[in-house]
């Protein structure tokens, strides 16, 4: 065995780097070649075993090895391969906080990339269920939802025992999983017609003072309040805010897919217009994480030799980064009207792997009054995986320690930047709560 018990050496202790994703190269999609990379690789996880308690892929693994006839990796069936990889995804939780083998160790371990590679070659081979391309299928779900008549029809159904009993039978959503209602007036319509308030736009060595806000799908149909406190934050803050002319889901749903065509569609819409409001003098600003994460890593390492998309990847923020980067340049305002008591924040796992630093924590610390515990798990949610009705115990298994925790802190709030782990959370969690979004209390402390 070729493990890390195999005496090859102690693991890496140099920060990690990412190499591009050779995803347009014919012999990405060679399957024999990727059967030999997953081997390779499950046999060092295999050997090392540091990341079985982090999503299901680990322990469907390791189970699986356990239970050969060798307890070696050579005598386990090829379909569990499939499984591992349907388990994984993409938090890059492994890659982060736990693989020592990740490049640049001679044995360059991306644990999370491979199961793209994976995924995209299923993808590609037609076998992926319709049921997940009308999931990910964000922008087309959204305009059709989102028609006023449509819109309440869909989310009367959604809040139904029956409703979802049908909706798992016809899509394999599981009855129990969150599921976000719908909006005819979106966050587009909300906020002041695209055009940004009058302001004095005061810049500073690593901000401009004016964003323009990448709406999200997400943020857009689902929760446009989420986009009115951070406009109503910004605001108050002296920061010039408006939103793109247009914009397309950013991507990440269907690479998590592996349609990593699909990606590259969204990005030729998105990309002209973030580039013309840089080259305007805004910055952007995206409330989801995965969304930040999606133009700060995975399309630059889809497309490399691309300056546009470099340069969004320079210039785009998540909402709590910029206001710190403010606040670190003396612009922040800290007449906060009211404490918000004991706050149990939550990591997302795609603002964890943004590598910024816990700058939702530190601006909550600035309310006085505030205590701030901080939670940083995988909440188990992940884009679609816990909507799935196969994967609904897993997910739910996942969360659980963080259910607990928040259980256990007897808070007043808790709090994740990503909406939809908070909504993982409070389903978990079962006793009628729900979780406040971070700009949802900013706005609190601030009285506006």
């Amino acid at each position: 065995m070729a493990g890390a018990n195999g005496g090859r050496g102690e693991g890496n202790l140099e920060a990690p780097t990412r190499h591009p994703l050779n995803w347009q190269d014919p012999s990405f999609y060679d399957e024999a070649a990727l059967e030999r990379e997953l081997e390779r690789v499950f046999d060092i996880c295999h050997g090392c075993r540091r990341c079985f308690s982090l999503c299901q892929s680990f322990p469907t693994l390791f189970d699986a090895i356990d239970a050969s006839p060798s307890g070696e990796l050579d005598q386990v069936d090829k379909s569990v391969y499939g499984k591992v990889v349907e388990n994984c995804y993409l938090c890059d939780m492994c890659y982060m906080t736990k693989c020592p083998y990740v490049p640049p160790h001679p044995w360059n371990v991306d644990f999370p990339h491979l199961m793209l590679r994976a995924k995209a070659v299923e993808a590609r081979s037609g076998h992926t269920r319709w049921r997940d391309r009308v999931l990910t299928s964000t922008d087309r779900l959204g305009n059709l939802a989102g028609i006023p008549v449509i819109c309440e029809i869909v989310n009367a159904v959604n809040a139904s025992r029956t409703g979802r009993v049908l909706l798992e039978k016809v899509l394999g959503v599981h009855r129990d999983a969150p599921i976000p209602d719908f909006h005819a007036a979106t966050a587009r319509m909300r906020l002041f017609g695209g055009r940004s308030p009058e302001t004095a736009i005061k810049a500073s060595e690593e901000t401009r003072g004016q964003v323009a806000l990448f709406a999200t799908c997400y943020g857009n149909r689902n929760e446009p309040d989420l986009l009115e406190d951070l406009a109503a934050v910004y605001a108050h803050n002296g920061i010039g805010v408006t939103l793109a002319e247009r914009e397309r889901c950013c991507g990440m749903p269907k690479l998590e897919m592996g349609d990593l065509e699909a990606v590259a569609r969204a990005k030729e819409l998105n990309v002209p217009q973030l580039i013309q409001l840089i080259d305007a003098g805004y910055d952007i600003v995206a409330p989801i994480p995965s969304c930040v994460l999606m133009f700060k890593q995975e399309l630059p390492l889809m497309f490399p030799e691309d300056e546009q998309v470099q340069r969004i990847r320079r210039a785009i923020f998540d909402p709590f980064e910029y206001l710190m980067l403010r606040h670190k340049a003396g612009l922040l305002r800290t007449d906060f009207a009211r404490s918000l008591g004991k706050v149990n924040y939550h990591v997302p796992c795609h603002l964890r792997v943004q590598n910024i630093g816990l700058k939702t924590r530190d601006l909550l610390k600035l309310v006085p009054g505030t205590t701030v515990s901080v939670i940083e798990r995988c909440s188990g949610h992940d884009g679609t995986y816990a909507l799935k009705e196969e994967f609904r115990a897993a997910s739910v298994k996942i969360a659980t320690p963080v259910a607990e925790r928040v259980k256990a802190a007897e808070c007043d709030f808790y709090a994740s930047d990503c909406p939809m782990a908070g909504h993982q959370i409070s389903s978990v969690l079962a006793d009628g709560s729900a979780a406040t979004h971070p700009l949802k209390l900013v706005r609190m402390a601030y009285g506006i």
